[in-house]
């Protein structure tokens, strides 16, 4: 992957090197991410004393803040939320005749309330979970492989340790993170568990159950970025020199500075892709930024990384103020704040001309580059898919698996219906208003789905995960905040 002159796909010690440096910074990020370090996370003990802001973060970067997003009327937001609840009733119509404006309402930003749904929906998570009933609760059930559970158990402290659901070590969200995250090194043996999951993994929760979260991470893993988290993360570094050519196109200046000092794709870009941003970027544009990718696909992910690219290195008086490798990577590890802002961002990327065939192209390209350096792969993943349309088209499903399950189902107490043996016909009960003066109905209790957490819980110890078990369960929700 050296490129001297101009030259691909060449594997020297020093691009080994590099590859290596950048898997271990998905791991050890305190210098290495803008956002949700280790550092932020060590010590941090008052947050019982700061309030949350409205997608959860108690501190931290990520924390809301007016100059990175943009708010949205709730007369606006209401509209927008019939529009999606009218979609979910007739999802496969919407997909196959009217993607276009299921792709920009995705792009407007779908409605907070509605966007785990939605999220589930677009990666073909929710027909996945239909077809797959039990599955989930059979792999939760079983002990996992040792050597990744003691992996993964060390990583969970370091996923967004800012947020309300992940600040409590031993927490609701830390355990269900552990059971998504074990249950797939049980689906996937093969590929076992690669750190740079768990965020994506994490995000998910934020958003819907754990049974939702496994199946929306499946999804990822296997349609949107195929062979991102094998061994030796040749998907990743082929998908390096498809961004590097393509900013080519996009900004020959920031490509030949790049070129100049022979920046490594991997050393800059491995967070960027395998984390979907999220932990690089404000949460505004974090979220906005996973509806179009949920919705459109991979390309997305490019478009961000050659935007920011493109915005950081593309004149020729920016490059002249970062004349090295190391000055360079400095900076593109502290972003200008003003390129990230929702907005701003959002705009970028939907105009940028860069489409799922220039990247399928490009991808040919570098493929055949591989092979003629390195021989086949090791790793054989299944073919992309460049989003919901993509997904849907290859698995149609059934209108058994696209149905809309209740969860909140009322009883009125002023009407009911007693059924004597034997009799096929009920006979409802009058009520007088007398009666119903003089009835007395149990009170209505309302409980938190998340018990609140004293000691920190062994999280695969002999105590297993039970507790966890007592969130939010995985049937539909018209919100899961």
């Amino acid at each position: 992957m050296a490129r001297v002159e101009g030259s691909n796909g060449l594997q020297s010690a020093e691009s080994r090197r590099s590859l290596r440096v950048a898997s271990e910074n998905l791991r050890d990020d305190g210098e290495g991410s803008t956002f949700g370090s280790d550092s932020e996370a060590d010590g941090y003990a008052d947050s019982g004393e700061r309030q949350a802001d409205k997608y959860g973060f108690i501190g931290g970067a990520q924390q809301y803040s007016g100059e990175y997003a943009e708010d949205i009327p709730p007369e606006v937001l209401r509209q927008r939320e019939a529009k999606w609840l009218e979609m979910f009733g007739s999802w496969d119509k919407w997909m196959a005749k009217k993607h276009k404006k299921v792709k920009l309402r995705c792009q407007k930003g779908i409605p907070p309330s509605l966007r785990g749904r939605a999220w589930l929906y677009l990666c073909g998570g929710k027909v996945k979970r239909e077809q797959n009933r039990g599955t989930f609760q059979e792999l939760d059930s079983q002990p996992g492989d040792p050597k990744w559970l003691d992996v993964i158990e060390r990583d969970l402290h370091r996923q967004f340790p800012f947020h309300e659901m992940f600040v409590a070590r031993g927490g609701h969200g830390q355990q269900d993170l552990f059971r998504v995250l074990k249950a797939y090194t049980l689906h996937r043996p093969e590929e076992g568990y690669c750190q740079a999951q768990a965020p994506i993994a994490a995000v998910l929760l934020m958003h819907m159950p754990a049974e939702d979260a496994f199946w929306g991470l499946v999804q990822i893993c296997e349609k949107y970025l195929p062979g991102y988290y094998s061994t030796g993360l040749e998907a990743i570094q082929l998908d390096g020199e498809i961004l590097y050519a393509l900013l080519r196109r996009v900004s020959p200046v920031a490509h030949g500075h790049l070129k100049k000092y022979k920046l490594e794709p991997i050393l800059y870009m491995t967070e960027w892709f395998m984390c979907a941003f999220s932990r690089t970027l404000p949460w505004a544009s974090v979220l906005r930024i996973w509806d179009m990718f949920l919705c459109e696909g991979v390309k997305i992910i490019f478009r961000v990384g050659l935007v920011l690219l493109r915005c950081m290195l593309g004149s020729q008086e920016k490059v002249k103020k970062c004349q090295g490798l190391y000055e360079t990577m400095a900076l593109l590890r502290a972003i200008d704040s003003r390129y990230m802002q929702e907005a701003f961002l959002v705009r970028e990327i939907i105009e940028l001309p860069v489409s799922e065939k220039d990247i399928e192209r490009e991808h040919l390209t570098q493929l055949q580059r591989w092979k003629e350096n390195h021989g086949d792969l090791r790793s054989k993943s299944p073919p992309r898919m460049h989003g919901a349309k993509a997904i849907i088209t290859a698995e149609p499903p059934s209108q058994q698996d696209l149905r809309q399950n209740p969860t909140i189902i009322v009883e009125s107490p002023l009407g009911y219906k007693s059924y004597r043996k034997g009799e096929e016909e009920a006979t409802e009960i009058k009520w007088t208003k007398e009666e119903r003066k003089n009835t007395a109905f149990p009170p209505q209790q309302t409980t938190s789905p998340y018990p609140v957490p004293t000691e920190p819980l062994p999280l695969h110890k002999d105590t297993a995960v039970r507790g966890s078990r007592d969130s939010l369960s995985s049937a539909e929700h018209d919100t899961y905040l």
